[in-house]
Order: C-alpha cells, then sequence, then structure tokens
C-alpha cells in the first residue's frame, strides 16, 4: 500500500493582532510525510515566537534522523512552563504518516485531532503515557484512503464563546461539522477554509483567539502532466512529446508553440476558442487526449498568483470563487491546488520565436522565473514534482 494525502490548512489571528500565535509546519521524508500543529500561549509576537520554536525544533529533529518519540521527549523537555498557569508555554500535535499506510498520532494538550473514517467520526482512544512529567496520549494505527483528519488549535472549540454561545463551539460541535462537510468530494484547502469561516461567524467577525484547522485527506495518487515550451533544438520535439505522452496522469499542454508541436507530432488537430471568459487570460484551445490546453506564459502568471496567495494564506473570501471559473488559469489552478499529488513537467528550453515577432516583453529568463515559481509554490502546498528540461 502507497498513500498520498491532500493537505491544507488555514489560520485566523485573534482580534487586532497582526501575528498568529499559532503554527503549522508540513514535512515530507522519503518514507512519510508529518504535519505538527503548535499553539503558543497567549496571542501576538510572544505565542508566534513559542509556537515557531516548537514546530522548527521538531521540524529540524526530524530532519536530522530523530524518532518521533525522541523529539516529543526534546520539545517537552525544553519549553518553559508559566509559572502562574502551570501549563506549557506552547502546546502541539503531531501526525505521521508513512507511505505504506502506518500512521502515529501524538496530542500533547491540544484538542483532540478529528478523525473521520467512511463519512463517520472515529473516536481516538485514550493511551496516555508520561514524558518528563506531562501527559501525552498517543495513538498508532494504519490509514486507509478516504480518512480524514483535522487538527485545531482551542480557538476552534472556544469560538463564539461569550459572543454567539455561552461556552463556546466544543469540540463535539467542532467534529460534528466536520464530519458533515468531509464528503469526499471537498478538498483539504476547501474545508478548512468552511471550517474557519465557520468558526469566523461564531465569533461575529471578532476573533477572541487565534484559530487554526489544519486538514489532511488520505487520497490515492493523482499525477499532472504538463508540456509548456519548445526544446532548445528542434530535433528534440518527438522525444519531449513522448516522455509527455508516456506519463501518467491528466495532460495539460501550456503555451500555443507546445500544442502545435504536440498536434504536429500526434497528428492530432488543434481547435482554438475565441472566447475570452476573463480579458486578462488568453481563451483555451482542446486536442484529442488532452484534460486542458491553455496559452503560456500569461495563463502560467495567473496559475502562479492564485496557488501562491494559497500557499502565503492570502487569500480572500472569494478565492474558490475565482478558483472555480472556467478561464485556463483557474482550470489549472484548480486541477493542480486540488486533484493533484504528483507534478511532471517537460519543459522546452528554447527562445520561443513567436514572443520576438510580436515584440512582447517575455523572454526565456521571465519563462524559466515562473516555471520555477510554480514548481516551488506546488511543493509547498505538500505534492511532488519533477521536472524534465529539453
Amino acid at each position: 500500500m502507497s498513500v498520498c494525502v491532500d493537505y491544507a490548512y488555514k489560520s485566523l489571528n485573534k482580534y487586532q493582532e497582526e501575528l498568529c500565535g499559532d503554527k503549522v509546519e508540513f514535512l515530507r521524508t522519503d518514507d512519510f510525510s508529518i504535519f505538527i500543529l503548535a499553539d503558543g500561549m497567549g496571542s501576538g509576537v510572544k505565542a508566534n515566537i513559542l509556537a515557531t520554536l516548537t514546530v522548527k525544533i521538531l521540524g529540524t529533529m526530524f530532519k536530522n534522523g530523530a524518532g518521533l518519540e525522541e523529539c516529543v521527549e526534546t520539545i517537552i523537555r525544553t519549553l518553559p512552563v508559566c509559572q502562574v498557569r502551570h501549563v506549557a508555554y506552547s502546546t502541539f500535535t503531531i501526525l505521521q504518516i508513512f507511505d505504506d499506510g502506518n500512521a502515529y498520532l501524538v496530542e500533547f494538550d491540544n484538542p483532540s485531532c478529528i478523525f473521520i473514517r467512511d463519512g463517520l467520526l472515529v473516536p481516538i482512544p485514550a493511551n496516555e503515557r508520561t514524558i518528563a512529567d506531562k501527559t501525552i496520549n498517543e495513538y498508532r494505527f494504519r490509514v486507509k484512503e478516504g480518512d480524514v483528519f483535522v487538527l485545531t488549535s482551542d480557538g476552534v472549540t472556544h469560538a463564539g464563546m461569550g459572543q454567539t454561545m455561552n461556552f463556546g463551539w466544543g469540540w463535539e460541535n467542532a467534529a460534528h461539522y466536520a464530519e458533515g462537510i468531509a464528503d469526499g468530494s471537498m478538498s483539504a484547502a476547501r474545508m478548512a477554509d468552511r471550517f474557519c469561516q465557520a468558526c469566523e461567524d461564531l465569533y461575529i467577525g471578532r476573533m477572541g483567539d487565534d484559530t487554526t484547522a489544519a486538514v489532511i485527506r488520505i487520497i490515492g495518487k493523482r499525477a499532472v502532466a504538463i508540456f509548456s515550451g519548445p526544446p532548445q533544438h528542434k530535433e528534440d520535439d518527438e522525444a519531449a512529446v513522448e516522455k509527455f505522452m508516456s506519463l501518467q496522469g491528466r495532460k495539460v499542454i501550456c503555451g500555443g508553440t507546445s500544442a502545435r508541436i504536440t498536434s504536429r507530432i500526434l497528428k492530432r488537430p488543434l481547435r482554438t476558442s475565441l472566447d475570452y471568459i476573463d480579458p486578462d487570460v488568453p481563451p483555451l484551445a482542446w486536442m484529442e487526449g488532452m484534460d486542458l490546453v491553455t496559452e503560456g506564459i500569461l495563463t502560467l502568471r495567473k496559475v502562479v498568483e492564485m496557488l501562491e496567495s494559497c500557499v502565503d494564506h492570502r487569500t480572500s473570501g472569494n478565492f474558490f470563487q475565482r478558483l472555480d471559473e472556467k478561464d485556463g488559469g483557474s482550470r489549472l489552478a484548480k486541477l493542480l491546488l486540488e486533484d493533484c499529488t504528483h507534478l511532471e513537467l517537460i519543459v522546452g528550453t528554447a527562445i520561443n520565436a513567436a514572443y520576438q515577432v510580436q515584440n512582447l516583453p517575455i523572454d526565456f529568463a521571465a519563462r524559466m522565473e515562473l516555471i520555477g515559481r510554480l514548481k516551488t509554490a506546488v511543493e509547498r502546498l505538500g505534492k511532488q514534482v519533477e521536472v524534465t528540461y529539453y
């Protein structure tokens, strides 16, 4: 068994705070994925520093080959304890998912993980142990396709306290809400957004605490292959197209020249549209066997900007409405964000003569920069990326 994950998170700052006291870290190794959510005590700068320190210590130890139990003991021994409240300055949840389907969950003073299987809530068994005089709960289990996990800070369970609800939303209400929207078709990004929107509604827009939800879905491998840019040497056109067609998953061509090369070699007609759905993005084209055929530079720029806004959590309330639009940029961004675990890029390195003829202010360096930004953004979304240059 080899599992893949669809992962996303969203954080909302406490009202009038510029920094969030919650921090989420995603780490990928050759054998497993790990997700760390830390909640620093209080809010603002101090909480942000403490939460950041927690996830960075844990992340650094994993990168250097430390075992999870050693990391837990180290972080508990390292973090100071508030002399007034007698609790740790930062709580945390760690979810480790191995590629073979094994998983390990560690919870230290955060709300319990919301675990949904076959559309129903699954209780996390109490298996407490003491490390450095601190009580943690740990759970070893196996995952299967369709499982959904929601890691939260206590801003979720406290949502609406003293505003719309006397005692806050509570874990059970939050868990049942997650259960209701985890229908198997909603991506992790949309689910995290919906979940946090519910919290914001309960707080009536004035967040009483930093609020974070990290959503992890277990899904099957979803591959996407993109061919963009003509090869540097014309004699490599056929090799590039053959490589592109040999790849698994959805097929996308970005660029008119790339589409014409593919059409010529595969002997398949290329049909173009004159409908400008978005005035800033050129229209689509169609070719047999291709899932999406778009213009190159301008479309890629919109894709990169949308993915980067998602990665950097600069999405506004209408982000998913824009993602559902039918222009080439939105469709490709949606595919990469919501229906992709592995991306393979076939990139031509020729200077496109079409841009020189039209005197467009676009050069080889700009195209390569966009490809680099696309690769980085997709990797930061937790997906695996390979690039082949011609």
